[in-house]
């Protein structure tokens, strides 16, 4: 009886031991995800291609990990461009002066900003001039990224 009751204890405890790996398992994957998925400026936007676009803002997205927006701008032929500008996190935005509802839908604003490498209407806002003239610091983190 003796030797059952302490495989019956090793077996439960080797049971515990399993659920343990899997939960440390389960928690590295977790965290880890979100690291992967972050990015660096110099992997999509190019120091190279700095841009100013003036235009209508249409859309707001205050979220973690970077805040964004997007702007309809007017070209000198008449067509209007449809922009997206990523900032950085609403954490650092709101240090610089901005807050949730600083960029109101339908104002028009003026964007400096690093482009996209592929060339799309996308960009790392650097600076965002308000209607008011007021001009706030977008976050970018240009200044982080090396080139060669």
């Amino acid at each position: 009886m003796t030797a059952r009751y302490g495989l019956k204890n090793f077996m439960t405890l080797m049971n515990s031991v399993a659920i343990r790996v899997w939960r440390a398992v389960l928690v590295v994957l977790v965290t880890a995800t979100p690291a992967v998925a972050h990015h660096s400026f110099a992997g999509e936007y190019d120091l190279k291609k700095p841009v100013t676009i003036t235009g209508t803002v249409m859309k707001v997205e205050w979220t973690n990990p970077h805040a964004r927006f997007y702007i309809d701008a007017k070209e000198a032929d008449g067509t209007v461009t449809h922009w997206a500008f990523e900032l950085g996190s609403p954490n650092l935005l709101i240090r610089y002066g901005f807050s949730k509802d600083l960029l109101k839908i339908g104002s028009e604003i003026t964007v400096e900003g690093y482009q996209a490498i592929d060339g799309s209407k996308v960009a790392n806002g650097k600076s965002v001039k308000l209607p008011d003239g007021k001009v706030l610091s977008a976050g970018s983190s240009a200044g982080l990224a090396t080139t060669k």
